[in-house]
């Protein structure tokens, strides 16, 4: 039975324990966390094990790096010494915006096999994009027991280590781009007299259903756009003033900015 060890468990580290918890028994699982306290408490709700941030990196076989990129130096230095030791393989699975598999490889000493991967907020339901690349010496057995104790956070994509930032700027920071969108929407709708809780409701669920046809019906968003813009109707005067708004332009702008500040991270 492979152990999964999440070494930080904030908002994405927590999510992605508690998808794997779907998956895996409690004894399967180790958590750890700056703030000792943080880690106790999930481990209660998980029924599984808190830990220290050693006995993660000395016992887990896929051991989650859920700290920020500017943390992650100082982590890499703690657990060095303690990867030099193993004896056991294992796999470390980092989630840090910027970072390459050859930097988190770098900074932990060796060339030890890294799945690199780039998950959103949604996983924490269930309903996460999660983007990952395998770096060399992560067998296809070890792939798949991954993406099998994984599979609770959401849909799994491959993609060339080249194109995670890209896809990060999508996938990563779309959700607060959507969250503003589904805010604006709300406001609209309040501003026309509906009451702020059910205006926010028609709208998240609009979105959620419009993503969902979007995936399942395999149709061009455009196509699906022109299906509810009837000639002389009111969708597509709505249409007409997003589009004198710029509002496709600023959403390409939105994603081209997060991809160039991953550039920065590095």
């Amino acid at each position: 039975m492979a152990t999964f060890g999440f070494i930080g468990t904030g908002n994405m580290g927590g999510a992605l324990a508690r998808a794997a918890r779907k998956r895996l028994s409690g004894d399967q699982i180790l958590l750890s966390n700056r703030t000792a306290e943080k880690a106790r408490l999930l481990a209660e709700e998980l029924d599984c094990r808190a830990a220290d941030n050693a006995a993660i990196a000395e016992n887990a076989d896929f051991i989650f790096l859920g700290v920020k990129p500017q943390m992650m130096p100082d982590l890499m230095l703690e657990l060095r010494p303690i990867l030099a030791g193993r004896r056991s393989p294992f796999i470390l699975v980092t989630m840090a915006a910027g970072l390459t598999i050859r930097r988190i490889q770098d900074m932990a000493g060796g060339s030890f096999p890294v799945i690199r991967i780039m998950p959103n907020t949604p996983a924490s339901i269930g309903e996460g994009m999660i983007l990952y690349a395998c770096g060399e010496g992560v067998a296809k057995d070890e792939e798949s027991a991954f993406l099998d104790a994984m599979a609770g956070a959401g849909r799994f994509s491959p993609l060339p280590e080249k194109l995670i930032d890209a896809g990060s700027a999508v996938s990563g920071c779309g959700p607060a781009f959507v969250d503003l969108f589904l805010e604006a929407l709300a406001d609209g709708g309040v501003a026309c007299g509906l009451p702020r809780a059910a205006a926010l409701e028609y709208a998240a669920q609009m979105v959620a259903g419009s993503a969902r046809l979007a995936l399942e019906s395999g149709k061009h968003p455009g196509a699906l756009k022109d299906a509810v813009c009837s000639p002389g109707g009111t969708t597509i005067q709505g249409v007409r003033k997003l589009e004198e708004a710029g509002f496709r332009g600023a959403v390409m702008n939105a994603v081209i900015a997060a991809y160039e500040k991953n550039a920065d991270l590095k």
